[in-house]
């Protein structure tokens, strides 16, 4: 069993079901599954999910989102256990704020995988993760 930890945009494309991208991710969960891997992701991850929906009053699709996310995955807290680890990863200042938390989350629940489909990510090293690969390199 492996901890993989999925960033918002592979979310985004199981959700809004219109991308190749939503096949590849649909594949992985669907491995995940057959091999019990746990699904890890951050309160970030559901707070950016349900920008639209709060903005254009979606309050049931909101709803959907959340207990979507609440019964697939491990929802990982920034908190104070996990600001040190931000620190440490936003000395590299190419990583953004939004992508450092998701990061750091990930580090400090010791993901083996994480997922992103953000090319500025992929060849980073984050102590505390095994790997970091894009949706294409982890839907093989």
């Amino acid at each position: 069993m492996s901890r993989i930890f999925w960033d918002t945009n592979l979310f985004v494309y199981l959700f809004e079901g219109r991308s190749l991208e939503t096949e590849q991710v649909r594949a992985l969960r669907r491995r995940m599954l057959e091999r019990g891997d746990e699904l890890l992701t951050s309160a970030l991850t559901l707070g950016e999910l349900l920008v639209k929906p709060v903005e254009a009053g979606h309050e049931e699709l909101a709803h959907r989102y959340e207990r979507a996310i609440a019964e697939a995955a491990t929802v990982l807290p920034f908190d104070l256990r996990v600001a040190p680890r931000f620190a440490e990863i936003r000395r590299d200042r190419s990583i953004r704020p939004p992508d450092a938390i998701q990061l750091a989350c990930a580090a400090a629940a010791g993901a083996n995988l994480f997922i992103t489909n953000d090319k500025r990510l992929r060849r980073k090293q984050v102590r505390g993760i095994d790997f970091i690969q894009s949706l294409a390199e982890a839907a093989i």
